[in-house]
């Protein structure tokens, strides 16, 4: 009779909470003091509980994120990459054996992939390597690295500058593939900002293939260029809370990973649309980044807006001279982006959380394109975050860019 009387007052209890939960609206916020109370409103007919990962729940509760909701907004895909989804479809094939992909052309290789399929995976993970909707250049002549630590807020920044100029799977462009066909893209990055690190630069050449990526840095100490290891995926990004494979939260070659394997399907709290003012130039200080909580502990919570979006669930299990033991991303299902990760250390604790803003932009045909406005990788355990901010002189697929202006020796150029 106890356990009965326990049960009913559960149910009533339930009852009770549904009976009183509220539909949420654009510009009401998630944050530490009304998590609770919200848990069974809904935003968009979505239950706040179901919006929200364990962890996401965690960093509300305990680590001062607040999440500002927004309205849903179709997602503007640009009309090259449509059109070569479409004119490619069913061409690439997933071979299990090699775990490679054969036959894929330009667009989306794999673009119904279904949770009952042994591969679906593996599939989605080549989708965001082949054909994330960035067109065939991104030209990025400032972004920022802010160095944030929890005791005393930002540290210091850097000011680079990116670009990659992919060679393989072009769109909208004359020949689909540039040169001999081995070579997926080349990119070239180099800090303009402080007078200290002005000139280091990395240059990179990833292949079509399983076989590791060129890499060749500038060194100012000895005004010289010195090739890397194949092993600098796996490497952090100088002293940084990133490394070279946490870019865009995933940046490896899909065979570099021991395994995949896909944890469901979800509606998600993401920032697909980024509102936010990420760089006033204009402003000094904490100012200077309206979109980090640069002013309250631990001064590295993003300040965008968050809309509902379905994303894939998907572990990537690491080899095993990696750092991490796996990541969880979380893709949208429409298109190969993640907008959240979560990495394990070799223990299988949590150790680091990352957030990328997304935002479609305007391309240099006319066309549009996606780029991420600000990209968070926080380190929880180090209790010290690397943010991302994109400058907004940010431009893909600018005229007059070509193959050869992406190489060592215009990385040698600029670094003098």
């Amino acid at each position: 009779m106890k356990t009965l009387t326990s049960v009913i007052v559960l149910l009533c209890a339930g009852i009770a909470s549904a009976a009183n939960a509220a539909a949420l609206k654009p510009g009401d916020t998630i944050q530490a003091s009304n998590l609770d109370a919200r848990q069974t409103d809904t935003f968009e007919g979505h239950a706040i509980h179901d919006l929200l990962t364990d962890r996401m729940q965690e960093l509300i509760r305990k680590e001062g994120l607040v999440i500002t909701l927004a309205a849903s907004k179709p997602m503007v895909l640009g009309k090259d990459f449509t059109a070569a989804t479409k004119a490619n479809a069913g061409k690439a094939k997933y071979n299990p054996d090699t775990r490679l992909v054969e036959g894929w052309v330009a667009g989306i290789p794999f673009l119904d992939v279904t949770a009952d399929d042994p591969n679906a995976a593996a599939k989605l993970v080549w989708n965001g390597y082949y054909a994330q909707p960035i067109k065939n250049i991104q030209d990025y002549p400032s972004y920022a690295y802010l160095f944030i630590s929890e005791k005393s807020g930002l540290e210091r920044r850097q000011v680079w500058r990116f670009l990659r100029y992919y060679m393989k799977g072009r769109l909208g462009a004359d020949k689909v593939v540039e040169g001999d066909g081995s070579i997926l893209s080349k990119t070239l990055m180099y800090a303009t900002y402080p007078n200290d690190i002005r000139g280091l630069g990395l240059f990179v050449q990833r292949y079509d293939s399983p076989k590791l990526e060129d890499s060749w840095v500038y060194l100012k100490s000895v005004r010289r260029t010195r090739r890397l290891s194949g092993g600098a995926w796996m490497d952090p990004i100088g002293g940084s809370d990133q490394l070279n494979d946490d870019i865009e939260i995933f940046n490896a070659h899909p065979t570099w990973y021991a395994s995949y394997k896909l944890l469901g399907k979800r509606w998600l709290l993401v920032t697909a649309n980024s509102t936010a003012v990420t760089w006033d130039k204009k402003a000094s200080g904490d100012a200077e980044f309206p979109v980090i909580d640069l002013a309250h502990a631990p001064h590295w919570n993003p300040k965008d807006t968050w809309e509902p979006r379905e994303v894939w669930v998907i572990e990537a299990v690491t080899p095993p001279e990696h750092p991490y033991s796996k990541k969880v991303l979380y893709m949208d299902t429409q298109f190969p982006r993640s907008y959240i990760a979560e990495a394990y250390d070799k223990k299988g604790d949590f150790w680091k959380w990352m957030y990328y803003g997304l935002k479609t932009i305007r391309t240099g045909d006319g066309d549009h394109g996606m780029i991420s406005a600000t990209g968070f990788t926080i380190d929880y355990q180090r209790r010290h975050a690397t943010v991302f901010i994109l400058g907004d002189d940010a431009r893909l697929n600018t005229p007059g860019i070509k193959a050869e202006d992406v190489n060592l020796q215009q990385l040698e150029k600029v670094s003098h």
